[in-house]
Formats: structure tokens, sequence, C-alpha cells
């Protein structure tokens, strides 16, 4: 069976950088060839951050701009992966590219979702096919357009004789349950690393918690964590989905102002990561077999929340299914884009509650395969 080259590109809810993989694709297996992960310039990731926390603040000409230049960031990613990878633009089938969401409104009046980077851009820098908005049209038939990576995980990671839960810690968390029994499941549990990481920027002055080691050293709050904790949204049944835009420094402060106590910074942060733990724990509840990937699964403290909430099963990194926990989803976003070039139905209505299935994505040329 013949195998093809594609790119992932994904950039996450953390809004740190982009991760950037060449897959070799077939029907049935994929192997990484070649990674590569790259920071945001500082400013482009403030004027991000920014836009993803006020969007009321962001008018037009900042909205356009900010499209471009993460297409422009995302093409520069993709054009270091190629030349470390030692191929050129010809021999990649296409580039799937989830862009970088700055706001995510699937329950609105109006439902919608926003992912810059804009593809035509992408396509005409690379010289690649790209395929790209792979959550709008899931939305335009009622769903959630959120999580997306559940087709895939299934695809990758399915059992025939165990139920799997498969769990992206990003920004913001998010479940896949695969049972061989039944109709796969998934959503957004809450709050990944997002509000960890923006903590401590602000207290400690470092970008995130390396292996969560501020917040082994702090003790949760169980008062303040029980407050966390009823925020409607956890009690929400699926299909759901959420984002930076609910969960972030407004809400945490939020929370605190109504909360009657006085929490050292540093517990604050214990508590967050045990809100994180808790909330994906309560998820995989009916999983034999539970596996993290995304940059949560770097996190020592986190993973050793989770094994302590979970034992006595096992809580292991998608390593040990085959694939390294930091490429899953760029992995999963070149995957879609080769379903979606062979028209595929790639969202599952269980999962994000649309009404049909549907190959999600669109197909942008390169200007030299225009006629």
């Amino acid at each position: 069976m013949s195998t093809e080259l594609f790119i992932g590109l994904m950039s996450g809810t953390s809004m740190d950088g982009i991760d950037a993989v060449l897959v070799e694709l077939d029907e049935n297996t994929c192997e990484l060839r070649q990674s590569h992960s790259q920071p945001y310039p500082k400013d482009l990731a403030a004027d991000l951050t920014a836009a993803s926390n006020t969007p009321a603040a962001v008018d037009l000409d900042m909205l356009g701009t900010l499209h471009i230049r993460v297409a422009r960031a995302f093409a520069e990613a993709a054009a270091e992966l190629m030349q470390v990878g030692g191929i050129s633009a010809s021999e990649v089938t296409a580039i799937g590219s989830h862009g970088q969401t700055v706001l995510h409104r699937p329950d609105a009046v109006v439902p919608f979702t926003m992912q810059l980077g804009d593809p035509g851009t992408l396509a005409a820098l690379t010289q690649c096919t790209v395929v790209a908005e792979f959550r709008s049209s899931d939305i335009a038939l009622g769903g959630q357009g959120a999580p997306l990576v559940p087709a895939f995980h299934r695809w990758a990671f399915a059992h025939a004789d165990e139920t799997r839960a498969i769990v992206n810690v990003g920004g913001i968390a998010n479940v896949t349950l695969i049972d061989p029994r039944n109709e796969i499941s998934g959503y957004d549990t809450g709050p990944g690393n997002a509000l960890l990481d923006r903590w401590c920027s602000t207290h400690q002055g470092t970008p995130y918690d390396q292996n969560g080691a501020w917040a082994a050293g702090g003790t949760v709050d169980a008062a303040l964590l029980k407050q966390l904790m009823s925020d409607p949204y956890f009690a929400r049944p699926a299909p759901k989905s959420t984002g930076t835009e609910y969960f972030n420094d407004e809400w945490l402060q939020n929370a605190l102002q109504r909360y009657d106590g006085k929490p050292q910074t540093r517990d604050v942060q214990s508590t967050l990561a045990e809100l994180t733990a808790h909330t994906i724990a309560t998820s995989v509840r009916d999983a034999s077999a539970i596996a993290i990937c995304g940059g949560g699964a770097m996190n020592t403290d986190l993973m050793q929340r989770l094994g302590k909430l979970l034992q006595p099963r096992p809580v292991i990194s998608t390593l040990e299914w085959g694939i390294d926990p930091n490429w899953v989803e760029g992995i999963a976003f070149a995957w879609l884009a080769r379903q979606r070039l062979r028209a595929q139905p790639t969202n599952l209505p269980s999962v994000t509650g649309a009404r049909a299935e549907i190959s999600l994505g669109g197909i942008y040329l390169p200007p030299s395969k225009i006629v």
C-alpha cells in the first residue's frame, strides 16, 4: 500500500508556539518522520493572548493583521520542518493546519469558532496544498466543532478488548473514550495547563511551571477547589467544548474575589493543578486504560495527581501506545488533511453533537496548482 507525506501544524490554547510534524501515512499506519517546535515571536504571542482574553478590545485591523502574522509564522515552521526533514514542497501531499484558536462560541446565538492563520497565505508561502478551517462545518451542522481529535484517536489507539481513554492536556484538556461495545465519546473536560501557566507567569515570572514543581510544593485549598469545581461547565452533559475565552485570568480572579479565604499564591497553583486532575479523573472513570498526551504529559506533578486519583489503574503516556505525546495533535491534523482529500468523514456526531458526518476542512491550492 502506497504512503504519502503530510505535514501537520498545530498551535493549541496555551498559545506558546507551533508544533510541526512530517508524517508518512497510509490507510492503516502512520510514521513520524520529523518534528519541529517553534515558539511564537514574543510580540505575536502577547498579541494573541490579549486577543483571546479580551476579544472586545480587538478591532478589525488588529484581527486581520493577526490572521496574516499567524499564517506567516506557520509557514516559517513548515519551511523549517521541510528543511530539517530534507524534503521539498513538491514531495508533500498536503499540510493540515489547525490554526490558532482565539475565540470559540459554539453555543452563541449565532454559533461560530475563530482560528487565525490565513490558509490562502499559508498555501502561497509554502507552495503546498493546505487543508484548514476544520471546525466550522461541524458547527454549521449544529455541532460543537470540538474536540476534533477523537476520530484520529480511534484510528490510532482503539483496542478490541479494552475501553481506552486518551486525554490531551493542552491549555484546555479534552478526553476521548473508546469503548469497543459503544459509540465513541469525547469532550473538553475544562482547564488543562492554561490557568496553571497564567498563574505561574504572573507570580513566578516564568511561562510555565517546570515539571509542576511549584504546584507540588503547595497545599491544595479544599474549599477553594470545591468552589472552582462548582462552575456550571463541569456539570454540563456532553457534547460540550470550551476554551481560554472562558477559563482565563478573569474567570480565576472572579472566583478568588468570591472566595472567603486568602490562599497563598503557591497554594492557588496547587489547587489549580488539582482542579485539572479532578476534572480529568471524573471524565475517565469508566475507562480501563488511560493515556495522556499533550504538554500535560510532561508535568510530573499532574501525572502523579492523576495516578493517585485513578489508582489502581495506571496512567501512562501515549508513547506506550506508539506515539510520542508531544506530537499526537500535530499528527492528528496531518491525518485529518489526508482524510479530507479522500472525502472521508472526520467529525463524530456522537462527540460534537453535529446532525451528520462530514469531511472536515477546506482545501486551498498554492498558486502553482491553480489553473
